[in-house]
């Protein structure tokens, strides 16, 4: 007894930490202010990448700016979709339309003024970055930018393509 109880903890803590997370079923809008809910979004058959920024995260402009300039290669080689969702609050959402314009970004560009799906994958700071597989589950993450975290996320989805 003395030993089961150790024992079923170190069982029940590396599943918890093995399972993989799959993404909140959170409606989120386009920019047009259509209703999209993310996890149907994301289950799609194919790679999406996750991308949470704001327009006054430097940094999280930095990451979009620096995966623009290999998305094309991704996008033929793995067949993925980069979904950019802004946590924009009310006072600064409607920056997100003109920076996405000025920026060029290719990415399917999407709206969490509230901050629910934040809420819901429980994280606090931006850029926040998910790969979510065919499967519709989050099979990596990343927080922060530093430059080259870029080539992490395709050696991640590279390895993703090989299971």
């Amino acid at each position: 007894m003395k030993f089961l109880i150790p024992f079923l903890l170190i069982v029940f803590v590396t599943s918890m930490l093995s399972a993989q997370k799959s993404v909140p079923d959170v409606d989120v809008q386009d920019l047009e202010g259509k209703r999209v809910n993310l996890k149907e979004y994301t289950n799609q058959g194919h790679f999406t990448i996750l991308s949470f920024w704001a327009t006054w995260c430097k940094p999280c402009k930095t990451e979009l700016d620096a995966i623009y300039e290999i998305y094309p290669d991704w996008q033929d080689e793995f067949g993925v979709e980069l979904v950019a969702v802004s946590i924009d609050d009310s006072r600064t959402s409607r920056k997100v339309i003109p920076m996405v314009e000025q920026k060029n970004w290719p990415y399917t560009i999407l709206t969490d003024s509230n901050q629910n799906v934040q809420r819901a994958l429980n994280f606090r700071s931006i850029p926040q970055t998910f790969l979510v597989n065919k499967e519709g589950q989050i099979i990596y993450s990343h927080n922060g930018y530093t430059p080259g975290a870029e080539y992490e996320l395709e050696d991640k989805m590279r390895a993703a393509m090989m299971e």
